[in-house]
């Protein structure tokens, strides 16, 4: 998706959730807010307990949102200043940094998250996401080998129990940390309203998540460093792709179910086009809606940076996880201080196998 069709697209969505914000602050009772102050020590303090400031501020020694409140603790922060991020009058950022400065890192922070929330076929990619205290990971190894070893069967007096075998992988992965400079310079956004900020924000989250995606196909196809590629069936015709070679895919998946497949545009295309999926309800859904119907019972996911003769076909609730390190985080002191162009946002990050029988690569093009 470009820029400019996803200001199109989301530009409107800004000036609509601010409209409803303002018409509902005006009945959130802002007293006990007023008491907190938001400041270069709130962050600190966030940073040592692993919050973000917007969970910090919904803890009960500062401004816990009760039952049913229209807005959260930082939404009413942004109220008590009088900051718009939407509509007419939409606060610019010159204006947010007079009125609220310390209150920039996070609302920056919130709108990228936002962003990737935007790209949610990431979370229907892996089993789970876990967070890990370094940076050096040993994922689980769970033997699948012997199945009749833990096959559900009666226990006699004396006899064997089955058994799950479970151990650690041979090798720990990195979890490396990913960074991306805000490169622009103060000067460039102080007359940019809050509406138009937050969507270049939002893009720029929506790009990170597509890239996680990247690295999650990368790592079901390679591995991740454990000898654990996935393991790859060929079409029945080399350079092509047919309705039968899906259906073999699909068969290769017992006892796991084959409930996503991620492949680039021009399979992905070639899949959208096979007489058997031509089914007009699901032509009509995607011509009016843009909706992507789910041949054989799996979603598709699009991702440019699989290989073109290849599709991923996995059962995504046992696949691979996530492993996070460092949460997204923006440098607040640089962000308060009005030096985006030295602003990192980063994020520590990598994917791992969990059972590696639960992904299976379709190679269409082979010798």
């Amino acid at each position: 998706m470009t820029f400019n069709r996803f200001v199109q697209t989301f530009g409107r969505q800004a000036e609509d959730d601010d409209l409803a914000a303002r018409e509902l602050s005006g009945s959130v009772d802002l007293s006990r807010t007023a008491e907190v102050k938001v400041d270069r020590d709130t962050y600190l303090e966030a940073e040592a307990r692993g919050m973000t400031v917007s969970e910090l501020l919904e803890t009960a020694e500062y401004d816990p949102s009760p039952s049913g409140s229209p807005l959260d603790a930082f939404e009413r922060q942004l109220a008590l200043a009088g900051i718009r991020l939407g509509g007419n009058k939409a606060t610019t950022v010159e204006q947010f940094y007079q009125m609220a400065p310390p209150l920039m890192p996070e609302f920056i922070l919130r709108e990228i998250k936002k962003g990737q929330a935007m790209r949610p076929e990431l979370n229907s990619l892996i089993a789970g996401s876990t967070t890990v205290a370094n940076n050096r990971y040993t994922p689980f190894h769970i033997d699948t080998g012997s199945t009749g070893r833990f096959s559900l069967r009666p226990i006699g007096e004396g006899s064997e129990i089955p058994q799950i075998l479970v151990t650690e992988q041979n090798h720990s992965i990195t979890v490396p940390e990913y960074g991306l400079g805000l490169k622009t310079s103060y000067k460039a956004l102080r007359y940019r309203t809050t509406a138009q900020f937050r969507v270049l924000l939002w893009y720029i989250g929506f790009k990170l998540q597509t890239d996680k995606i990247a690295l999650i196909t990368d790592c079901l196809i390679n591995g991740d460093g454990n000898n654990n590629p996935a393991r790859a069936v060929n079409a029945a015709v080399s350079g092509t792709l047919s309705y039968d070679d899906l259906v073999t895919l699909w068969a290769e998946f017992a006892p796991f179910e084959m409930n996503t497949i991620v492949c680039h545009l021009s399979q992905l295309k070639s899949v959208l086009t096979m007489e058997e999926f031509k089914d007009p309800l699901a032509g009509f859904r995607f011509q009016n809606k843009g909706e992507i119907f789910s041949p054989l019972g799996a979603t598709l996911v699009r991702c440019d940076d699989v290989p073109t003769d290849l599709l991923i076909g996995l059962d995504s609730r046992f696949a691979v996880e996530e492993v996070i390190t460092q949460p997204l985080m923006v440098e607040y002191d640089k962000i308060i201080e009005q030096r985006f162009e030295e602003a990192v946002i980063s994020e520590s990050v990598a994917y791992a196998k969990v059972i590696n029988e639960a992904a299976v690569v379709l190679d269409t093009v082979f010798s």
